[in-house]
């Protein structure tokens, strides 16, 4: 399955920098569509069903694009989906395509936890501190975990910077003990 989805992720990436088109519009259409087929069992169905011919699928494919204003590189997407039977996949296509897209603008995903609520004077800094250390923009995810007791930990892809008063009595015991 991931084969499959990054395969049509990238290959929908390539058109959106080819076509340069606004990556964050293109993903919010595709949101969209995977918001219709979860609440819509009578669509899922209609799309996935072997049965029903592939104009008649593509007709209503054009219907939604139409009523919802998506636009025709997304469409021509789903109607690849749709004929080659992989609309099941485009939950984890859009997935993959947001990490796609993050990377080629330079984008990293940074997990933030913290003892308390940071303010926005705050989350600027650390930020911009995060920045500085990946020498890349930052999209930050924000959450509480009290047991840190104050600080910070960041996790950007698989490395992790522990700026947290835990962590730093971790540290402690550790030269303490050996």
């Amino acid at each position: 399955m991931a084969s499959v989805a990054s395969t049509y992720a990238r290959a929908f990436a390539d058109v959106v920098f080819a076509a340069r088109l606004d990556a964050s519009r293109a993903v919010a259409n595709l949101h969209e569509i995977v918001r219709l087929l979860t609440e819509s069992a009578d669509l899922r169905k209609i799309w996935e069903n072997p049965a029903v011919p592939a104009d008649q699928k593509r007709k209503l494919l054009d219907a939604i694009v139409q009523r919802e204003g998506i636009e025709k590189p997304v469409r021509n997407l789903v109607a690849v989906l749709i004929d080659h039977r992989r609309v099941p996949f485009l939950p984890r296509i859009v997935e993959q395509l947001e990490k796609e897209l993050d990377a080629r603008l330079g984008f990293a995903e940074a997990q933030i936890s913290s003892a308390r609520e940071l303010g926005p004077d705050e989350r600027r800094s650390l930020e911009a501190q995060i920045e500085k250390a990946t020498g890349r923009k930052v999209r930050a995810q924000y959450g509480l975990d009290a047991s840190l007791l104050g600080g910070a930990v960041v996790r950007v892809g698989s490395t992790i910077y522990d700026g947290s008063v835990k962590g730093q009595l971790e540290k402690i015991k550790e030269a303490i003990s050996s």
